[in-house]
């Protein structure tokens, strides 16, 4: 890395908006109602409980918010470590979750691409960076070699609901390599992932 961004060529990429190159593949498109089974048939629903009953994790209510489905993704992942310890806490296995379903989960807690806007390639560089993504992940070659290569060309840069299965479902062993690592676990607000994802298909080949 050179003062703290990424190779000027890469820099030259994001701002030619190579997403052009693979051209975007239709979004999964959830269903709200299938969404509320997923959430319980995951076990969402012991911790996350309507206002007003007790449960472990924040209100249903907090989660079911209109939000940008990447939005909603970057909240799944900093919601995870802690949702690792308590389920490990009562010997519960980690819920997968498939494209489909993260689609229909989006749908259930109002999470809706519209919102996402206009996403920053180059903003999502600096999240890269600011994140220490590159102290376990390389972008053409360039960072770490822990973690798979994310210069490489995957499709769930262009869904979020791939992008959210994912990422969900590989967290747990990601969060416990950071650990290992002294890395400190990165965090997501508003639309960094967006931006994050942006850039990845920006510069992916």
């Amino acid at each position: 890395m050179r003062g703290g961004r990424v190779a000027v060529p890469l820099v030259a990429a994001a701002l030619a908006a190579a997403a052009s190159v693979h051209p975007g593949a239709a979004a999964t498109v959830g269903d709200a109602g299938r969404g509320r089974a997923v959430f319980e048939s995951k076990q969402c629903a012991r911790c996350h409980r309507p206002e007003g009953q007790a449960g472990v994790g924040p209100a249903l209510e907090k989660l079911r918010q209109p939000q940008g489905t990447f939005e909603l993704v970057g909240r799944m992942w900093n919601h995870a470590p802690a949702m690792f310890s308590a389920l490990a806490w009562e010997a519960i296995p980690w819920p997968a979750l498939s494209t489909a379903e993260t689609a229909d989960l989006m749908a259930y807690l109002k999470a809706d691409r519209a919102r996402d806007g206009t996403a920053d390639p180059l903003r999502g560089q600096d999240t890269l960076v600011a994140k220490g993504c590159l102290k376990c992940h390389a972008l053409h070659g360039e960072g770490a070699a822990v973690a798979p290569d994310l210069g490489r060309w995957r499709p769930q840069y262009e869904d979020a609901a791939a992008w959210g299965a994912t990422v969900w479902t590989h967290t747990p062993r990601m969060a416990e390599v950071a650990r290992a690592r002294g890395i400190l676990y990165p965090r997501f607000e508003g639309s960094q992932m967006a931006n994050l994802v942006a850039f990845l298909r920006s510069t992916a080949k």
